[in-house]
């Protein structure tokens, strides 16, 4: 059952001069591509400066490594979680400093390791002896911490669990390792999920965290610096959120609960927070048809798909905001991408509700598509190109 059942207003979304100035920009260009509003990305920055202002921001590149904004964030001077040596070059390529980043990917080859190593970064995330081993081989005398697991990723809309991360024993075995083999045990790291709107998930994943710095300050001797508090602050989809400045509130004050007010270093990875609010997703209706007589729904087949950058619909996880300017009496649809694959549907259980004067050749605007849809587009399935982007503002 749609949890969902009423029509996109623009207002909830953007301003009106912001969503003038994006749609006089997409009238003039063929679909599908993404338009991404630079000034909302440096308000969205500044607002989470203002709010976390004890905190390093370390933006996710994975989320969208779109050029133009890592120059805007390098100029406000972010720093950079980088996930694999091809970002790494992106962002080094911009003139950005070894000491800005950090390689928060666990999961890598040595000669990686070694490569951010010799181009001078020496912050690295780790949840395994294999991969710390090879840290302490390629990389030696660095910084490491630890990733965890959480339960938080539960409630998340895209969760990040059993993939990454360690329990809490093995976390405390690591950081004794890295110490024995000539690394510092810097710190903790965790991710609650990706669009965590439960505020809650934060306050259990630090009070996980209090207990690896009190153990190990006190059966080790080890003074850990640092906690990563990864991402999860969530973007403005169908299912709205919390502000900003409530979950700033309410971490601040679980980090005080825990810590004291003199915290440790705080680090921070917003990614979909930062980005995804400042994207529109511009996509046309190739067709529309019923499969029966008495179908009581539509579907609705547009140029844009699961492989074309709208990949977080699996499983319908992530519900962006589908506008259109046709309007009348609405209908629930089904939503599907135009390729050669049956797994191509990105909405058939959460009926959108749509215009019955919606035709072939309308645009739909998929709200929020800022983050994790132009750097999941697949190259050429189908023969399709990868989703057209464009930066402006």
């Amino acid at each position: 059952m749609n949890k969902f059942c009423g029509v996109i207003h623009i207002e909830d979304y953007y301003s009106a001069e912001t969503f003038a100035r994006i749609k006089e920009f997409a009238d003039q260009r063929e679909t599908p591509f993404v338009v991404i509003d630079l000034p909302t990305i440096a308000n969205a920055y500044d607002e989470l400066e203002r709010e976390f202002d004890y905190a390093d921001i370390y933006y996710a590149v994975k989320a969208n490594p779109a050029a133009q904004i890592l120059q805007l964030l390098r100029d406000r001077g972010a720093n950079f979680d980088i996930a694999s040596r091809y970002e790494l070059d992106k962002v080094m390529d911009l003139g950005v400093a070894a000491e800005r980043i950090s390689y928060g990917n666990t999961i890598k080859k040595a000669k990686d390791i070694r490569y951010f190593y010799e181009r001078g970064v020496r912050l690295f995330a780790t949840d395994a002896e294999s991969d710390l081993a090879a840290i302490a081989r390629e990389a030696p005398g660095s910084r490491v911490y630890v990733r965890i697991l959480t339960e938080g990723t539960l409630t998340a809309d895209w969760p990040l669990s059993r993939k990454f991360g360690c329990e809490t024993e093995m976390a405390m075995d690591l950081l004794v390792q890295a110490r024995d083999m000539g690394l510092q045990p810097y710190g903790v790291s965790f991710h609650v999920g990706s669009q965590q709107r439960e505020i809650s998930a934060w306050d259990a994943a630090l009070a996980k965290v209090r207990v690896i710095f009190e153990r190990l300050r006190e059966e080790q001797g080890i003074e850990l610096q640092m906690i990563n508090m990864g991402g999860g602050f969530p973007a403005n989809y169908i299912s709205r959120t919390n502000d900003l400045a409530t979950y700033a509130e309410e971490i601040t004050r679980f980090l005080q609960e825990d810590f004291g007010t003199e915290l440790p270093r705080i680090l921070i990875e917003p990614g979909r927070s930062l980005i995804a609010n400042a994207g529109v997703l511009v996509s046309e209706v190739v067709m529309i048809s019923r499969k029966a007589r008495t179908a009581l729904s539509r579907w609705v087949f547009v140029d844009v798909g699961k492989f074309s950058g709208l990949i977080e619909t699996l499983d319908e996880s992530i519900k962006y905001p589908v506008y259109t300017e046709k309007s009348g009496d609405d209908e629930g649809c089904v939503l599907a991408g135009p390729t050669c694959d049956s797994a191509d549907i990105m909405y058939e259980h959460f009926k959108y509700p749509l215009p019955l004067s919606l035709e072939a050749g309308d645009r739909l605007y998929w709200l929020s598509t800022g983050a994790y849809t132009t750097s999941y587009s697949a190259v050429e399935f189908n023969g399709f190109p990868p989703l057209q982007e464009y930066c402006i503002g």
